[in-house]
């Protein structure tokens, strides 16, 4: 008999209609301490009373205003909870910490400190490198959590699928030095992405990701130390015994793959580590046709799949 398949298809045609963006909404920001002195910034999007709640990480180098597509329409129906990684944003930069245990320890300080486990049904999802993060917090919530979901990020092994190791990656983080000439080049560069997407809510983002210096130029808003010593944290990161310890079902949302494939095998083989630890498969979600900023690029049937 053929084993069962380690991914299965999500099955968007089932999942409630997204609700229409707020475009007057406006997020409340507050911080967490951990410990003695590291503090971590989060926007508090509101929502319905005793609704549901979701956290959403934004990725390497980006801020919490990169969810707010999906917060617009999420916060209609749930409570919604957007964090900065350390280092990012408005959150504290320490030396240290940039490990699983640090990271889970700042996803659950901000899911207490923003009551998201007084209602029942607490969805995390992850971006990019925050899906890591968000892999990391699944396995300290366990039985909490409703769902993990990992937007185009989480289940592979970076090093492999891109075949750089992880100086070469950090080296091709660098923007080139006519993007960073002015903060006019570097919203251009950023809208030029998909102009149709492009409004207040992208630039702000994009500014908030970069700081202009007295000369003018642009330089990233990520303290160097914090996006280095995250970047080899998410090259240490092992997807198939992470994901394979999960308790909680997972969703994968999967942009266009430019690795000849190889992401598509890494899905399979995490999916297939799952099923052997009787966790279940991954549901799936493709979008073969849009770029790795999926929450800019299709934010309705990403709000949608958080509510399915």
């Amino acid at each position: 008999m053929d084993a069962p398949p380690g991914v299965v298809p999500f099955d968007l045609a089932g999942a409630a209609l997204p609700p229409p963006p707020d475009p007057a909404a406006e997020p409340e920001g507050f911080v967490v301490l951990i410990g003695e002195d590291l503090r971590l910034h989060f926007h508090d999007w509101g929502g319905p009373a005793g609704a549901a709640g979701v956290l959403l990480i934004p990725g390497l180098a980006s801020t919490a205003w990169v969810w707010a597509p999906v917060a617009r329409r999420l916060r209609v129906v749930r409570r919604v909870i957007v964090m900065d990684l350390p280092g990012h944003g408005l959150s504290d930069a320490p030396y240290d910490g940039y490990d699983p245990a640090g990271f889970a320890d700042g996803v659950s300080a901000v899911i207490d400190g923003a009551g998201l486990l007084d209602a029942p049904g607490l969805v995390i999802a992850g971006h990019g490198f925050g899906a890591v993060v968000a892999a990391w917090a699944a396995l300290r919530l366990g039985d909490a959590l409703q769902r993990l979901v990992l937007v185009d990020g989480g289940w592979d092994a970076v090093e492999e699928t891109s075949g750089l190791d992880v100086d070469e990656f950090l080296r091709g983080l660098d923007e080139p030095p006519e993007i960073m000439r002015s903060m006019g080049a570097f919203l251009g560069d950023r809208r030029g992405f998909d102009p149709r997407t492009w409004d207040a809510d992208q630039e702000r983002a994009a500014r908030d990701s970069v700081v202009e210096t007295a000369a003018g130029k642009v330089v990233r808003s990520v303290r160097p130390h914090a996006l280095e010593a995250s970047v080899r944290a998410m090259y240490a990161y092992q997807p198939e015994a992470v994901l394979g310890a999960v308790r909680a079902p997972i969703l994968a949302l999967v942009a266009r793959d430019d690795t000849g494939g190889r992401r598509e095998v890494a899905l399979e083989a995490v999916g297939a580590a799952r099923v052997a630890a009787g966790a279940g498969p991954i549901e799936v979600l493709r979008f073969p046709d849009a770029g790795h900023n999926l929450p800019r690029y299709r934010p309705d049937a990403l709000t949608a799949a958080l509510l399915g």
